[in-house]
């Protein structure tokens, strides 16, 4: 009877507890709450430790309540060991998610939807780099931590250390393309040779830099598929960079037309369709004749605009809008070939008594040529090998 007594003494104790905490947990809900109404971040920041901060503080209030009631003492070891375990993992989960919530405050300063955004790029490539690293960090010494609690563990630390030089060459020879991935992408956070958004060239293809993590990167090709390179790839094979140093671009548009084509009248249908639109950028606009072989005109169009994908939907109409002027106002600028219709002539015959010359060649036909030739056809004459001293 004594022994259900303390149970029931055990489970009074546990709910005084987890009401206490619950107050707790209110206090600093209405807190945050009010603290919210006069700037943002409070509320973001309950929004995001939310969870691991109710978890930690039930597990704090609860765990010496039990422990101080509790009536069995083979029970109260595997109990300690349990909320020791938890209240571990909570706290990692909690250190976490405020590392994560600042370092996302950093990143919510540099906003990579504007115009010149370098900065804003280059910051968010690199803090959310410093974010997976941190947490990794964290999650890292709370396992070690919660392995630390067992006894076991703890006498094997020395011998695990005494052998740490062995295990670290074989752990590197077995992760060595990890390593080289991890080490990779963490030069390519920092060195700024690709950031978040960039616009890239690779594998022949046109993307933007979605995501730099760790060991992979992943590229948002144009047409919605998404290729996962390695860290890698970018420190040891060249790539394009169209916004290494902004994302201004030139870009050009190209037609074969006919000789009775009129640059000076294109260079002002040019103008004007340029005038018309919105994806130009006003910095440069040129027409040139840059060929002129084979029965063609090749008249090359260069225009600017402020990015990759504007450039793109800017070249596409200008070479529209070309097309659409010269088949309604210039169509004998449209290519064609030319044929010419002659009649066959004779061969002429030598007459009769006429000499027939022949060819002269660069070893036939002359003296000089003949002498030439004998050059390389006559006999060369070798030495006899008898008639040599010391033979």
């Amino acid at each position: 009877m004594f022994v259900w007594q303390s149970w029931w003494g055990v489970a009074a104790a546990a709910g005084i507890a987890l009401i206490a905490a619950l107050v707790v947990i209110v206090i600093v809900s209405v807190s945050f709450r009010m603290a919210a109404r006069r700037s943002d971040w409070p509320g973001a920041l309950a929004g995001s430790a939310r969870h691991p901060f109710r978890a930690l503080v039930i597990l704090v209030a609860v765990w010496p309540a039990v422990a101080a009631t509790l009536p069995d003492e083979t029970a109260r070891g595997f109990i300690d060991q349990t909320f020791r375990i938890a209240v571990i993992a909570a706290a990692t989960w909690l250190v976490a998610a405020l590392l994560a919530f600042v370092i996302g405050l950093g990143q919510a300063r540099y906003r990579i939807d504007v115009p010149n955004n370098k900065v804003a790029r280059r910051m968010q490539t690199q803090l959310a780099l410093v974010r997976r690293l941190a947490i990794a960090v964290v999650v890292i010494v709370g396992v070690a931590s919660i392995l630390l609690t067992f006894p076991g563990v703890q006498g094997v630390g020395a011998s695990v250390l005494a052998s740490a030089g062995v295990v670290s060459i074989v752990a590197g020879l077995a992760a060595q393309s990890v390593l080289g991935n991890v080490f990779a992408g963490i030069q390519l956070a920092f060195s700024d040779a690709i950031r978040v958004d960039d616009v890239v060239i690779v594998e022949g293809e046109w993307g933007r830099i979605e995501e730099i993590t760790l060991t992979y990167v992943v590229v948002g090709i144009w047409d919605d598929r998404r290729m996962v390179l390695p860290s890698t790839y970018f420190t040891s094979t060249p790539f394009q960079n169209w916004t290494r140093n902004t994302s201004e671009l030139l870009g050009s548009v190209e037609f074969d037309l006919d000789w009775w084509v009129s640059p000076a009248v294109m260079r002002t249908e040019l103008e004007r369709i340029l005038d018309r639109t919105d994806l130009w950028d006003g910095r440069a606009q040129v027409l040139q004749v840059t060929d002129a072989v084979g029965g063609y005109v090749r008249i090359r169009i260069l225009v600017t605009a402020v990015d990759a994908p504007t450039l793109f939907d800017l070249r596409c109409l200008v070479r529209e809008q070309m097309v659409e002027w010269i088949l309604a106002q210039n169509p004998s600028a449209i290519p064609r070939n030319r044929v010419q219709m002659v009649e066959q002539e004779p061969r002429p015959v030598p007459k009769r008594g006429e000499p027939v010359t022949e060819p002269v060649g660069l070893f036939s036909g002359s003296a000089e040529a003949e002498q030439r030739a004998s050059l390389f056809t006559s006999s060369i004459t070798l030495p006899d090998l008898d008639d040599e001293p010391g033979r």
